[in-house]
Protein backbone atom coordinates (compact mmCIF):
# COMPACT_ATOMS: atom_id res chain seq x y z
CA UNK A 1 0.00 0.00 0.00
CA UNK A 2 1.66 3.56 -0.92
CA UNK A 3 1.67 6.31 1.36
CA UNK A 4 -1.26 8.16 -1.11
CA UNK A 5 -3.23 5.00 -0.30
CA UNK A 6 -3.04 4.96 3.15
CA UNK A 7 -3.72 8.73 3.65
CA UNK A 8 -6.97 8.44 1.30
CA UNK A 9 -8.03 5.72 3.47
CA UNK A 10 -7.40 7.11 6.92
CA UNK A 11 -10.95 8.81 7.38
CA UNK A 12 -12.32 4.89 7.68
CA UNK A 13 -9.87 4.06 9.86
CA UNK A 14 -10.16 6.85 12.13
CA UNK A 15 -14.28 5.86 12.11
CA UNK A 16 -13.18 2.07 13.25
CA UNK A 17 -10.27 3.04 15.75
CA UNK A 18 -11.93 2.98 19.04
CA UNK A 19 -14.24 -0.04 17.56
CA UNK A 20 -11.22 -2.02 17.08
CA UNK A 21 -9.32 -1.08 20.15
CA UNK A 22 -12.63 -1.90 22.23
CA UNK A 23 -12.38 -5.05 20.83
CA UNK A 24 -8.64 -5.73 21.24
CA UNK A 25 -9.06 -4.85 24.58
CA UNK A 26 -12.27 -7.10 25.39
CA UNK A 27 -10.50 -9.86 23.66
CA UNK A 28 -7.63 -9.13 25.87
CA UNK A 29 -9.66 -9.32 29.17
CA UNK A 30 -11.37 -12.59 27.86
CA UNK A 31 -7.44 -13.90 27.03
CA UNK A 32 -6.02 -12.81 30.32
CA UNK A 33 -9.24 -13.92 32.62
CA UNK A 34 -8.92 -17.29 31.01
CA UNK A 35 -5.11 -17.09 31.35
CA UNK A 36 -5.26 -15.87 35.14
CA UNK A 37 -6.98 -18.69 36.28
CA UNK A 38 -4.50 -21.13 36.43
CA UNK A 39 -2.40 -19.10 39.26
CA UNK A 40 -5.98 -18.45 40.66
CA UNK A 41 -6.66 -22.01 41.30
CA UNK A 42 -3.29 -22.87 42.82
CA UNK A 43 -4.22 -23.77 46.27
CA UNK A 44 -6.86 -26.02 44.91
CA UNK A 45 -4.47 -28.02 42.50
CA UNK A 46 -1.42 -28.33 45.67
CA UNK A 47 -4.41 -29.30 47.51
CA UNK A 48 -6.02 -31.79 44.60
CA UNK A 49 -2.36 -32.97 43.43
CA UNK A 50 -0.28 -33.09 46.69
CA UNK A 51 2.03 -30.14 45.04
CA UNK A 52 4.93 -28.88 46.91
CA UNK A 53 5.70 -24.67 46.61
CA UNK A 54 8.69 -26.01 43.77
CA UNK A 55 5.97 -27.74 41.19
CA UNK A 56 3.45 -24.58 41.96
CA UNK A 57 6.45 -22.57 40.19
CA UNK A 58 7.10 -25.15 37.86
CA UNK A 59 3.93 -24.69 36.43
CA UNK A 60 3.97 -21.27 35.94
CA UNK A 61 7.53 -21.58 35.04
CA UNK A 62 6.27 -23.69 31.99
CA UNK A 63 3.56 -21.38 31.29
CA UNK A 64 5.39 -18.18 31.16
CA UNK A 65 8.28 -19.91 28.92
CA UNK A 66 6.39 -21.03 26.46
CA UNK A 67 4.87 -17.41 25.86
CA UNK A 68 8.09 -15.72 26.46
CA UNK A 69 10.48 -17.64 24.27
CA UNK A 70 7.83 -17.58 21.58
CA UNK A 71 6.44 -14.35 21.17
CA UNK A 72 9.91 -12.83 20.32
CA UNK A 73 10.01 -14.82 17.40
CA UNK A 74 6.05 -14.53 16.45
CA UNK A 75 6.54 -10.29 16.67
CA UNK A 76 9.75 -10.62 14.12
CA UNK A 77 8.35 -13.00 12.12
CA UNK A 78 5.14 -10.86 11.18
CA UNK A 79 6.58 -7.63 11.15
CA UNK A 80 8.14 -9.21 7.90
CA UNK A 81 4.73 -11.16 6.96
CA UNK A 82 1.12 -10.03 7.94
CA UNK A 83 -0.45 -12.40 9.62
CA UNK A 84 -4.73 -11.29 10.26
CA UNK A 85 -5.40 -14.73 11.46
CA UNK A 86 -3.15 -15.60 13.77
CA UNK A 87 -5.02 -13.79 16.28
CA UNK A 88 -8.25 -16.18 16.24
CA UNK A 89 -5.56 -19.02 16.27
CA UNK A 90 -3.96 -17.92 19.19
CA UNK A 91 -7.21 -18.02 21.11
CA UNK A 92 -7.59 -21.18 20.10
CA UNK A 93 -4.47 -22.80 21.93
CA UNK A 94 -5.56 -21.27 24.93
CA UNK A 95 -9.19 -22.89 24.48
CA UNK A 96 -7.32 -26.20 23.78
CA UNK A 97 -5.45 -25.52 27.38
CA UNK A 98 -8.45 -24.80 29.19
CA UNK A 99 -10.05 -28.42 28.62
CA UNK A 100 -7.02 -29.85 29.38
CA UNK A 101 -6.47 -28.08 32.27
CA UNK A 102 -10.32 -28.82 33.45
CA UNK A 103 -9.67 -33.15 33.21
CA UNK A 104 -5.72 -33.53 33.69
CA UNK A 105 -5.53 -36.62 35.47
CA UNK A 106 -1.92 -35.97 36.68
CA UNK A 107 0.64 -32.93 37.03
CA UNK A 108 2.40 -33.82 33.68
CA UNK A 109 -0.76 -33.20 31.90
CA UNK A 110 -1.00 -29.83 33.77
CA UNK A 111 2.58 -28.96 32.94
CA UNK A 112 0.96 -29.62 29.34
CA UNK A 113 -1.71 -27.72 29.81
CA UNK A 114 0.29 -24.74 30.95
CA UNK A 115 2.08 -25.26 27.83
CA UNK A 116 -0.76 -24.80 25.83
CA UNK A 117 -1.49 -21.90 26.92
CA UNK A 118 1.44 -19.72 27.10
CA UNK A 119 1.52 -20.74 23.35
CA UNK A 120 -1.66 -18.92 22.71
CA UNK A 121 -0.44 -16.12 24.71
CA UNK A 122 2.64 -15.59 23.00
CA UNK A 123 0.98 -15.79 19.68
CA UNK A 124 -2.02 -13.16 20.97
CA UNK A 125 -0.09 -10.61 22.26
CA UNK A 126 2.82 -9.20 19.35
CA UNK A 127 -0.07 -8.89 16.85
CA UNK A 128 -2.85 -7.41 18.93
CA UNK A 129 -0.25 -4.98 20.31
CA UNK A 130 0.17 -4.18 16.64
CA UNK A 131 -3.13 -4.18 15.67
CA UNK A 132 -3.71 -1.23 18.63
CA UNK A 133 -0.89 0.77 17.55
CA UNK A 134 -2.88 0.39 14.03
CA UNK A 135 -5.63 1.61 15.32
CA UNK A 136 -4.30 4.38 17.73
CA UNK A 137 -4.33 7.38 15.22
CA UNK A 138 -1.07 8.48 16.54
CA UNK A 139 -2.16 8.37 20.12
CA UNK A 140 -0.09 5.42 20.71
CA UNK A 141 0.37 5.60 24.29
CA UNK A 142 -3.45 6.06 24.75
CA UNK A 143 -3.77 2.98 22.60
CA UNK A 144 -1.07 0.58 24.31
CA UNK A 145 -3.30 1.52 27.66
CA UNK A 146 -7.01 0.60 26.46
CA UNK A 147 -5.10 -2.30 25.37
CA UNK A 148 -3.34 -3.68 28.10
CA UNK A 149 -6.34 -2.71 30.75
CA UNK A 150 -8.02 -5.26 28.96
CA UNK A 151 -5.74 -7.76 29.94
CA UNK A 152 -5.50 -6.22 33.33
CA UNK A 153 -8.92 -6.30 34.26
CA UNK A 154 -9.44 -9.57 32.84
CA UNK A 155 -6.40 -10.63 35.39
CA UNK A 156 -8.05 -9.16 38.33
CA UNK A 157 -11.23 -11.07 37.13
CA UNK A 158 -10.32 -14.19 36.98
CA UNK A 159 -9.42 -14.63 41.02
CA UNK A 160 -12.97 -13.75 41.68
CA UNK A 161 -14.66 -16.38 38.92
CA UNK A 162 -12.14 -18.92 40.52
CA UNK A 163 -13.01 -18.32 43.93
CA UNK A 164 -16.73 -18.50 43.48
CA UNK A 165 -17.15 -20.53 40.88
CA UNK A 166 -14.11 -22.68 40.32
CA UNK A 167 -13.13 -23.54 43.72
CA UNK A 168 -16.79 -23.65 44.86
CA UNK A 169 -17.33 -26.45 41.92
CA UNK A 170 -14.14 -28.26 41.54
CA UNK A 171 -11.80 -28.22 38.24
CA UNK A 172 -13.82 -29.58 35.91
CA UNK A 173 -15.82 -26.20 36.11
CA UNK A 174 -12.76 -24.49 34.19
CA UNK A 175 -13.98 -26.29 30.95
CA UNK A 176 -16.94 -23.73 31.01
CA UNK A 177 -14.66 -20.97 30.39
CA UNK A 178 -14.03 -22.56 27.00
CA UNK A 179 -17.03 -20.37 26.18
CA UNK A 180 -15.43 -17.35 26.38
CA UNK A 181 -12.20 -18.19 24.34
CA UNK A 182 -15.16 -19.37 21.41
CA UNK A 183 -16.23 -15.48 21.67
CA UNK A 184 -12.61 -14.18 21.48
CA UNK A 185 -12.40 -16.56 18.66
CA UNK A 186 -15.36 -14.96 17.05
CA UNK A 187 -14.04 -11.23 17.48
CA UNK A 188 -10.66 -11.71 16.99
CA UNK A 189 -11.82 -13.33 13.28
CA UNK A 190 -13.22 -9.94 12.56
CA UNK A 191 -10.56 -7.97 13.76
CA UNK A 192 -8.15 -9.93 11.21
CA UNK A 193 -10.60 -8.64 8.71
CA UNK A 194 -9.89 -5.08 9.75
CA UNK A 195 -6.61 -6.32 9.93
CA UNK A 196 -6.09 -7.68 6.09
CA UNK A 197 -7.85 -4.28 5.15
CA UNK A 198 -5.74 -2.22 6.81
CA UNK A 199 -2.47 -3.70 7.34
CA UNK A 200 0.31 -1.80 5.60
CA UNK A 201 3.92 -2.86 4.78
CA UNK A 202 6.47 -3.30 7.14
CA UNK A 203 8.29 0.12 7.83
CA UNK A 204 11.82 0.23 7.18
CA UNK A 205 12.80 3.68 7.59
CA UNK A 206 11.79 6.54 9.95
CA UNK A 207 8.89 6.15 12.31
CA UNK A 208 5.34 7.22 11.02
CA UNK A 209 3.54 10.59 11.26
CA UNK A 210 2.71 11.10 14.45
CA UNK A 211 5.52 8.86 15.96
CA UNK A 212 8.39 10.68 18.19
CA UNK A 213 11.59 10.90 15.93
CA UNK A 214 14.00 9.16 17.42
CA UNK A 215 17.05 9.33 14.32
CA UNK A 216 19.28 11.49 17.12
CA UNK A 217 19.94 8.24 19.09
CA UNK A 218 22.97 6.06 17.92
CA UNK A 219 22.36 2.49 17.54
CA UNK A 220 25.12 1.86 20.48
CA UNK A 221 22.58 4.06 22.60
CA UNK A 222 19.72 2.60 21.49
CA UNK A 223 20.73 -0.79 22.23
CA UNK A 224 22.04 0.66 25.86
CA UNK A 225 18.48 1.75 26.55
CA UNK A 226 16.85 -1.36 25.47
CA UNK A 227 18.92 -3.53 27.77
CA UNK A 228 18.01 -0.73 30.79
CA UNK A 229 14.06 -1.63 30.19
CA UNK A 230 14.53 -4.77 30.30
CA UNK A 231 16.17 -4.60 33.76
CA UNK A 232 13.06 -2.39 34.58
CA UNK A 233 11.28 -5.02 33.02
CA UNK A 234 12.86 -7.70 35.29
CA UNK A 235 12.57 -5.80 38.25
CA UNK A 236 9.22 -5.09 37.63
CA UNK A 237 7.81 -8.47 36.84
CA UNK A 238 9.40 -10.39 39.48
CA UNK A 239 7.96 -8.32 42.35
CA UNK A 240 4.57 -9.06 40.90
CA UNK A 241 5.06 -12.85 40.35
CA UNK A 242 5.53 -12.54 44.29
CA UNK A 243 2.17 -11.19 44.53
CA UNK A 244 0.29 -13.20 41.43
CA UNK A 245 1.65 -16.42 42.13
CA UNK A 246 2.15 -16.74 45.67
CA UNK A 247 0.02 -13.26 47.35
CA UNK A 248 -2.82 -15.84 48.65
CA UNK A 249 -0.52 -17.98 50.33
CA UNK A 250 0.80 -15.09 51.66
CA UNK A 251 -2.09 -13.79 53.48
CA UNK A 252 -3.41 -17.51 54.02
CA UNK A 253 -0.05 -17.75 55.81
CA UNK A 254 0.32 -14.87 57.85
CA UNK A 255 -3.37 -13.82 58.60
CA UNK A 256 -5.30 -17.31 58.36
CA UNK A 257 -7.94 -16.13 55.82
CA UNK A 258 -9.86 -18.12 53.83
CA UNK A 259 -9.07 -19.02 50.10
CA UNK A 260 -11.77 -16.64 49.03
CA UNK A 261 -10.71 -14.00 51.15
CA UNK A 262 -7.22 -14.42 49.92
CA UNK A 263 -8.44 -14.11 46.24
CA UNK A 264 -10.69 -11.38 46.94
CA UNK A 265 -7.60 -9.85 48.68
CA UNK A 266 -5.64 -10.35 44.98
CA UNK A 267 -8.67 -8.57 43.06
CA UNK A 268 -8.14 -5.77 45.01
CA UNK A 269 -4.11 -5.68 43.86
CA UNK A 270 -4.67 -6.51 40.33
CA UNK A 271 -7.69 -4.22 39.46
CA UNK A 272 -5.14 -1.11 41.21
CA UNK A 273 -2.93 -2.90 38.24
CA UNK A 274 -5.67 -2.46 35.98
CA UNK A 275 -6.11 1.52 36.90
CA UNK A 276 -2.28 1.71 36.83
CA UNK A 277 -2.18 0.35 33.24
CA UNK A 278 -4.96 3.22 31.66
CA UNK A 279 -3.11 5.97 33.09
CA UNK A 280 0.48 5.21 32.42
CA UNK A 281 -0.13 5.13 28.45
CA UNK A 282 -1.92 8.50 28.44
CA UNK A 283 0.33 10.05 31.13
CA UNK A 284 3.43 9.07 29.33
CA UNK A 285 1.74 10.78 25.89
CA UNK A 286 1.44 14.20 27.99
CA UNK A 287 4.57 14.44 30.12
CA UNK A 288 6.56 12.09 28.22
CA UNK A 289 7.55 8.22 28.89
CA UNK A 290 10.56 8.43 30.49
CA UNK A 291 9.40 10.13 33.50
CA UNK A 292 6.52 7.80 33.61
CA UNK A 293 8.90 5.31 34.33
CA UNK A 294 11.09 6.79 36.85
CA UNK A 295 8.09 7.82 38.94
CA UNK A 296 6.85 4.27 38.49
CA UNK A 297 9.56 1.76 38.93
CA UNK A 298 11.52 4.15 41.78
CA UNK A 299 8.16 5.30 43.18
CA UNK A 300 7.21 2.15 44.35
CA UNK A 301 9.56 1.75 46.40
CA UNK A 302 8.76 2.82 50.14
CA UNK A 303 5.38 1.04 50.01
CA UNK A 304 6.54 -2.15 48.86
CA UNK A 305 9.48 -2.12 52.01
CA UNK A 306 6.46 -1.24 53.95
CA UNK A 307 4.38 -3.78 53.22
CA UNK A 308 5.80 -7.36 55.12
CA UNK A 309 6.29 -5.14 58.04
CA UNK A 310 2.05 -4.03 58.52
CA UNK A 311 -1.02 -6.06 59.46
CA UNK A 312 -4.05 -7.29 57.12
CA UNK A 313 -5.72 -3.86 56.68
CA UNK A 314 -2.68 -2.19 55.94
CA UNK A 315 -1.64 -5.15 53.83
CA UNK A 316 -4.67 -4.66 51.72
CA UNK A 317 -4.29 -1.08 52.04
CA UNK A 318 -0.82 -0.76 50.29
CA UNK A 319 -1.53 -3.24 47.31
CA UNK A 320 -2.91 -0.91 46.04
CA UNK A 321 -0.41 2.12 45.57
CA UNK A 322 1.93 -0.65 44.81
CA UNK A 323 -0.19 -1.96 41.91
CA UNK A 324 -1.20 1.17 40.82
CA UNK A 325 2.12 2.65 40.62
CA UNK A 326 3.78 -0.34 39.31
CA UNK A 327 1.40 -0.74 36.39
CA UNK A 328 1.85 2.84 35.06
CA UNK A 329 5.04 1.57 33.22
CA UNK A 330 4.50 -1.13 31.06
CA UNK A 331 2.41 1.02 28.63
CA UNK A 332 5.26 4.27 28.49
CA UNK A 333 8.34 0.79 28.53
CA UNK A 334 6.23 -0.35 25.16
CA UNK A 335 6.08 3.09 23.55
CA UNK A 336 9.34 3.85 24.68
CA UNK A 337 10.96 0.82 23.09
CA UNK A 338 8.69 0.98 19.55
CA UNK A 339 10.16 4.41 19.10
CA UNK A 340 13.56 3.70 20.05
CA UNK A 341 12.94 1.23 17.09
CA UNK A 342 10.65 2.27 14.45
CA UNK A 343 8.77 -0.16 11.80
CA UNK A 344 9.84 -3.12 14.62
CA UNK A 345 6.40 -2.91 16.19
CA UNK A 346 6.01 -6.44 16.17
CA UNK A 347 9.58 -7.63 17.19
CA UNK A 348 9.07 -4.91 20.19
CA UNK A 349 5.79 -6.19 21.38
CA UNK A 350 6.93 -9.60 21.28
CA UNK A 351 10.35 -9.04 22.63
CA UNK A 352 9.18 -7.22 25.58
CA UNK A 353 5.94 -9.22 26.17
CA UNK A 354 8.20 -12.26 26.25
CA UNK A 355 10.86 -11.20 28.50
CA UNK A 356 8.46 -10.09 30.72
CA UNK A 357 6.06 -13.72 31.19
CA UNK A 358 9.34 -15.33 31.18
CA UNK A 359 10.68 -12.97 33.99
CA UNK A 360 7.47 -13.56 35.62
CA UNK A 361 7.91 -17.38 35.01
CA UNK A 362 11.53 -17.41 36.52
CA UNK A 363 10.43 -15.20 38.94
CA UNK A 364 7.21 -18.01 40.21
CA UNK A 365 10.34 -21.12 40.18
CA UNK A 366 12.82 -19.15 42.13
CA UNK A 367 10.76 -17.77 44.80
CA UNK A 368 8.82 -20.81 45.01
CA UNK A 369 11.99 -22.77 45.91
CA UNK A 370 12.73 -19.72 48.02
CA UNK A 371 9.42 -19.53 50.23
CA UNK A 372 9.99 -23.79 50.52
CA UNK A 373 13.38 -22.87 52.21
CA UNK A 374 12.70 -20.31 54.27
CA UNK A 375 8.85 -18.83 54.12
CA UNK A 376 6.67 -17.02 52.24
CA UNK A 377 7.03 -13.78 54.40
CA UNK A 378 10.81 -14.11 54.04
CA UNK A 379 9.83 -13.78 50.22
CA UNK A 380 8.22 -10.53 50.50
CA UNK A 381 11.02 -8.89 52.40
CA UNK A 382 13.89 -9.34 49.78
CA UNK A 383 11.52 -8.76 46.35
CA UNK A 384 10.67 -5.48 48.56
CA UNK A 385 14.20 -4.35 47.08
CA UNK A 386 13.96 -4.74 43.91
CA UNK A 387 12.54 -1.11 43.16
CA UNK A 388 15.86 0.09 43.63
CA UNK A 389 16.76 -0.95 39.81
CA UNK A 390 14.53 2.13 38.93
CA UNK A 391 17.52 3.64 39.66
CA UNK A 392 18.95 3.03 35.95
CA UNK A 393 16.04 4.87 34.20
CA UNK A 394 18.27 7.64 34.65
CA UNK A 395 20.49 6.46 31.88
CA UNK A 396 17.92 6.17 29.29
CA UNK A 397 18.50 8.60 26.53
CA UNK A 398 15.79 11.72 26.21
CA UNK A 399 14.53 11.18 22.82
CA UNK A 400 11.28 12.52 23.29
CA UNK A 401 10.22 16.16 22.39
CA UNK A 402 9.00 18.70 24.88
CA UNK A 403 5.49 18.32 25.14
CA UNK A 404 3.24 20.71 23.93
CA UNK A 405 1.24 22.95 26.84
CA UNK A 406 -2.30 22.28 27.09
CA UNK A 407 -4.22 25.27 25.17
Amino acid sequence: MTETTSSASAPSATNTTFTVLAAISFCHLLNDMMQSLLPAIYPMLKENYGLDFGQVGLITLTYQLTASLLQPLVGYYTDRRSSPWSLAIGMGFTLVGLLLLSSAAHFLLLLLAAALIGTGSSVFHPESSRVARMASGGRHGLAQSLFQVGGNAGSAIGPLVAAFIVIQRGQGSVAWFSIAAMIGIVLLWHVGVWYKRNAMPPVTGAARPGAIRTTTVSPERARMAIAILLVLIFSKYFYLASITSYYTFYLIDKFHVSIESAQVHLFIFLGAVAAGTIIGGPLGDRFGRKYVIWASILGVLPFTLILPHVGLFWTSLLSIPIGLILASAFPAIIVYAQELMPGRVGTVAGLFFGFAFGMGGIGAAVLGELADFTSIEFVYQVCAFLPLLGLFTGFLPNIERAPTPAR
